[in-house]
Formats: structure tokens, sequence, C-alpha cells
């Protein structure tokens, strides 16, 4: 609950009733910058009215509330998207994706070595059963000409 004073408590207190508190206050704007690297940023936006500086919890994106300067009904803009967390999401999605495709190239190196070493024993088998069937026909020979 929202624990700024009386000035926003019947605010607060309608919202924590609803399970949730806007914690809607007037803040300086260069208060409002930490809270936007939150998990769940609190919107940050100006009055309509009086151009008074607000700050409502994400929860009360799309509702509108009475400023608490002027009084008049201002309404909450949707939850704002942070480029800068979009940016960091992109930036690893194609960290991921660069990995993703440097391990399949790594992958198919392997895979290829594999072959051509499969290949290789497959020669050698060969040439081994040929260099053994050649071997019993000389030795059967050298016993045909004892």
């Amino acid at each position: 609950m929202c624990n700024e004073g009386f000035h926003c408590w019947s605010l607060c207190q309608t919202f924590f009733n609803l399970g949730m508190c806007p914690a809607f206050h007037f803040v300086e704007m260069e208060t409002v910058a930490p809270a936007a690297s939150q998990a769940l940023p609190d919107i940050t936006f100006a009055c309509a009215h009086c151009s008074s500086a607000l700050v409502v919890d994400a929860a009360a994106a799309g509702m509108t509330l009475p400023c608490q300067r002027c009084g008049k009904p201002t309404e909450v803009p949707a939850i704002p998207v942070h480029e800068t967390l979009s940016a960091k999401a992109e930036a690893l999605v194609a960290d991921l994706r660069r990995q993703l495709k440097e391990n399949e190239s790594q992958r198919t190196e392997i895979t290829g070595y594999i072959n051509q070493l499969s290949i290789q024993l497959h020669r050698w088998q060969l040439r081994l059963q040929t260099l053994n069937e050649r071997r019993e026909e000389l030795e059967k020979q050298l016993r045909a000409a004892r």
C-alpha cells in the first residue's frame, strides 16, 4: 500500500481493495528514471490538463484517474515500450541466433570429418581384406610349390 501520505490515501485504498496500488504521486522527472529499469516499470506521464509529472504503477495502465494537483480526470497511458529493453532483447536474440548458427556450422564440419573418416576406414578395411585374401592365396601357392 502507498505510504506517501494522506493526499493519495483514498486513491490507494480504492486500488488496494481492487488488489492493486497505483502509487500515484508527484515526482521530479529526475527521480523517475531509475524506476524504468524494474521488471514491471512504473508509468511516468504528464497530466493532460496541468502538465504535472505523474507516476503510476504499471497495473493502472489504461485507466482514467484524477490528477492529484488539478483533480481533473487524466488517462493513464499504456505501458510504454522501452526501446532499451527491446534493444537488449533483440541483441540477446541476435547473439543466440549467431551462436546457434556457429554451433550448426561446427556440427556440419564435424559431421563432414566423421563421414570422411568413415569412408577412409571403409577403404582401409577393404584394403586389409584384399591383403588377407592375397596372403591366403600366396600361402596356398607356397604350400603347393613345396
